[in-house]
């Protein structure tokens, strides 16, 4: 038995393919787990709304094929944790209790949480504060449902290093609240300031819960195929592994290849081959 699971972002699979066959070709890869968007899109919210009985059907298709194994929760960009309109605020605490109720109905233990206080917004001191304050309302409702928030480390100067997620962690002190680190956009945030990334992921010690695995290149984080970007993943994802961590996520798009189906076989192969094939 394998000493780690490995998952696929859904947005590998475009949304023209089932829920079912993004299983079914996620199991046939070899990944351990798929991983669910909730993103700003009204698609992907809707999801919040789906009845028993869709969630059952979820939970059913999931048991016998692989687990959905975390939650990939974007929607706080469109409608931010921080933001000054509180009917805003209000919304996005609901997307929060909505996401932790599906979580755990489905057996989902990881909640990846945005890093932003506001994401089309300005971000001041104001906006901080009504995110700190939010936050304080989402680890509570984490605890109530059992299920961990952990940050994602963002593109944004807001929260782009494991050591600013970890400042909110600490402000917050919660169990339920912890760090889910993106490896391309931390080396991004570490070569900008001719900094190690490595000790970026360092200071997250004891708190990292998970990390997405992505390529990225100066000033570009997303739709970079791996292997042609700067990210040293052998260095960093042993640097995550003698941390304890032992959950991780390909994330890649379906966007950034003519061959999605291709893709999702090369990239397995990239990342297994070259760092867990030996764990």
């Amino acid at each position: 038995m394998a000493n780690f699971k490995l998952g696929l972002y859904e947005k590998a699979l475009p949304d023209t393919v089932s829920f079912e066959q993004k299983l079914v070709i996620a199991k046939q890869t070899g990944y351990h787990f798929l991983e669910i968007s909730i993103d700003e899109t009204d698609e992907k919210l809707a999801r919040l709304d789906y009845s028993a009985t869709q969630m059952q059907e979820l939970l059913d298709m999931s048991r016998r094929l692989i687990p959905i194994g975390s939650l990939c929760l974007s929607g706080h960009r469109r409608f931010p944790l921080g933001s000054e309109r509180t009917q805003i605020r209000q919304r996005a605490l609901d997307i929060m209790e909505q996401s932790l109720h599906l979580a755990a109905f489905l057996g989902i233990r990881i909640i990846q949480l945005a890093g932003y206080d506001v994401y089309y917004e300005q971000s001041n001191a104001k906006t901080r504060a009504l995110f700190i304050e939010s936050l304080h309302t989402c680890a509570s409702l984490a605890a109530k449902h059992g299920v961990t928030l952990a940050f994602e480390t963002m593109e944004t100067p807001f929260m782009n290093t494991v050591e600013k997620a970890l400042e909110f962690v600490q402000k917050i002190n919660s169990p339920y609240l912890q760090i889910y680190p993106d490896l391309g956009n931390i080396v991004n945030a570490a070569y900008a300031l001719n900094k190690d990334p490595v000790h970026d992921l360092l200071t997250g010690a004891g708190h990292i819960v998970a990390i997405h695995i992505k390529e990225s290149l100066p000033g570009k984080f997303r739709e970079i195929p791996y292997g042609t970007g700067h990210v040293d993943f052998n260095r960093l994802l042993e640097t995550c592994w003698n941390l304890g961590v032992r959950r991780y996520v390909t994330e890649f798009w379906h966007t950034s290849a003519l061959d999605w189906k291709q893709q999702i076989k090369d990239s397995y192969a990239f990342i297994f081959d070259s760092f867990f094939a030996q764990k």
